[in-house]
């Protein structure tokens, strides 16, 4: 099967725990817990039995690229960064969801309006 990689399981806060028990019972490897979260890594074919298997998981996610961001600013320009007509058609409709758990930034709706204006302009302006 295909080589291993990292992915995210996005979690009710407090049931971290509870989904990386989950996670290895499953056979993943390198289970870390976050805030809300728990990473771990695993094939394709780990992602569909995580996403049929795992109850305590609200979804399992692919991250196509990872940075720190410490304003605004650079939210913008590394979402605007990101090559996303690789991954979608400037045609088809798009919708941010965003999950913040920072000092700095404390409006998920806020930072979900600004991911969205990034990829829009990087599609307008490409």
């Amino acid at each position: 099967m295909e080589k291993n990689f990292k992915m995210l399981a996005k979690t009710l806060y407090g049931f971290e725990e509870l989904l990386a028990q989950e996670l290895r019972q499953l056979g993943a490897s390198n289970v870390e817990t976050g805030t809300r979260n728990v990473t771990f890594k695993g094939d394709l074919g780990f992602m569909y039995k995580a996403n049929l298997c795992c109850r305590t998981a609200i979804k399992i996610l692919k991250p196509i690229t990872v940075f720190n961001i410490f304003t605004e600013k650079d939210l913008y320009k590394k979402v605007y960064e990101i090559p996303w007509e690789n991954y979608m058609d400037k045609e088809g409709s798009l919708a941010v969801d965003a999950t913040v758990f920072s000092d700095k930034f404390t409006h998920s709706q806020y930072i979900s309006l600004k991911t969205k204006d990034a990829i829009v302009d990087r599609f307008r302006d490409k």
